[in-house]
């Protein structure tokens, strides 16, 4: 997962450079600005798909993951269970109804609907990634609590 988030993070360059290149590209080519538009929302979806989990795992997203290692132990190991019970059923449930659309979608090639540009079908594979690894993450946390709980009890 580090690095898939590592990678995702390069996208920030070219997702800048294609937003700054919608000005210029409208004003003086009078041409091309809708499909720097349709690929800057592509590599957005992918990195925003990706930076949910990213800033989670760095203990930068929620305010009670950066406190969990400070806590007090039942408090911590119920905050992680807490995240598992919230963020399961909601990635789960995107999940099931996603996957269908994405594999039509990716499947038919879908395009935006303004115009010809290709690649919509990238929007809705971000989305079961987004909820993909949203879903690992809290698995991971939960049974990493659940190890440490575990060696902390004595046998």
């Amino acid at each position: 997962m580090r690095r898939l988030i590592v990678l995702a993070g390069f996208l920030v360059l070219p997702l800048a450079l294609l937003l700054f290149a919608q000005w210029p590209l409208r004003d003086w080519l009078q041409a091309y600005s809708r499909q720097a538009n349709d690929a800057a929302q592509i590599v957005f979806g992918v990195y925003a798909a990706v930076a949910i989990t990213a800033a989670s795992v760095s203990k930068s997203h929620l305010a009670l993951v950066k406190y969990t290692h400070t806590a007090i132990k039942p408090v911590a190991n119920w905050r992680t269970w807490a995240r598992l019970v919230c963020v399961a059923p909601w990635a789960l449930f995107l999940l099931w109804t996603a996957t269908p659309q994405m594999l039509e979608s990716v499947k038919a090639l879908e395009i935006f609907s303004e115009g010809l540009t290709p690649g919509y079908f990238v929007l809705r594979i971000a989305l079961v990634l987004l909820a993909l690894l949203v879903l690992v993450e809290a698995v991971l946390y939960a049974v990493a609590d659940a190890r440490a709980r575990k060696k902390r009890e004595p046998a």
